[in-house]
């Protein structure tokens, strides 16, 4: 028995990380579509330089930009440019946008900006932490946010700047901002990372280093894993498992009406055997070396677009409990 999980949309944020292909950015879509299915207010966050979300969610849908935009009734997407985000922090700061857009379009500090490491992932997380914080009559503007955060490679950086500063910075305002985003991330009861990999060698293995060093490193939330594209079991059911042999027993010039060569089938049912082996070994592996609960998505040969087939998508992610194996 899978055990219990805490339901992901009782979390007010959602980060959805992995290496680079997986899929994360259609699994934080497809989680934010079914999540304003079900009645929430949803914020889905890019952070990345594209922008992908809306064309995933409504294609056809003109950028969303900074301003951000609804695609569907009760979600809302955004994406986060720092250089927006920190001119919207720096008037919050010194209330003169005037004088925001003498600092902003200073060289001299364009090129401070440019050599200090950090800036962009601190003022990116601390306008999620703003939008977390935003109300509409008493209640919370967005009561979910999903951040399709960077690749596995950039996304533990992206994550462990807010602790970095804050313990570079002795005083003053952006250590305390610096603070509550760091609480914000590090909330079990509020925050959730979820990886997404592959069942394939380089991102299981970097799954693996992730739950590792996002436990050890940061102390964020890891509760499951998502290893998405699975290829399912080769043959329908009452099909012989070996039918890749028999049809490769079969006389090539043997006629199968209007179907292709017996040799051209048994290839194809031997590539079909194979890579649903090689994926079931690599969830093993995923399951064994990160020790979480996995949700296990499929292969969808012509990818997902459309608030319909995402929310049909995100159903085994929604699953409190009895996680498919």
């Amino acid at each position: 028995m899978a055990p219990e999980l805490t339901p992901i949309l009782d979390r007010r944020l959602v980060i959805v990380t992995g290496k680079g292909g997986t899929g994360k950015t259609t699994v934080a879509a497809a989680l934010a579509v079914a999540a304003a299915r079900q009645g929430r207010s949803v914020l889905i966050a890019e952070v990345g330089g594209q922008e992908q979300v809306p064309q995933f969610i409504s294609p056809g849908h003109p950028p969303v930009g900074y301003a951000g935009s609804e695609l569907i009734p009760g979600l809302t997407s955004i994406h986060i440019d720092p250089h927006e985000a920190l001119a919207e922090y720096l008037g919050l700061q010194l209330r003169v946008r005037g004088l925001v857009d003498l600092v902003m379009r200073n060289k001299g500090f364009a090129q401070l900006l440019n050599a200090a490491p950090g800036w962009r992932e601190l003022i990116t997380l601390g306008k999620v932490w703003h939008l977390a914080q935003m109300q509409d009559a008493g209640r919370p503007r967005y009561e979910l946010i999903v951040v399709d955060a960077p690749a596995t490679g950039h996304g533990l950086t992206f994550l462990d700047v807010p602790r970095v500063v804050g313990n570079a910075v002795r005083a003053g305002p952006l250590r305390g901002h610096a603070h509550l985003v760091e609480e914000l991330i590090l909330d079990p009861e509020q925050t959730l990372l979820l990886p997404v990999a592959l069942a394939e060698e380089l991102p299981a293995r970097e799954t693996a280093e992730l739950v590792q060093r996002a436990q050890s490193d940061i102390g964020i939330a890891i509760d499951r894993v998502v290893v998405n594209a699975v290829a399912p079991p080769p043959f329908p059911p009452g099909v012989p498992d070996d039918l890749d042999t028999r049809l490769h027993a079969i006389d090539d010039a043997v006629a199968l009406g209007g179907l292709p060569r017996p040799s051209v089938l048994a290839t194809c049912a031997s590539y079909l055997r194979a890579r649903h082996q090689l994926n079931a070994g690599y969830v093993e592996q995923i399951r064994r070396d990160c020790d979480r609960p996995l949700v296990i998505l499929p292969y969808c040969p012509g990818g997902i677009t459309g608030a319909g087939p995402l929310a049909d998508f995100a159903e085994p992610i929604l699953a409190a409990g009895g996680l498919p194996a």
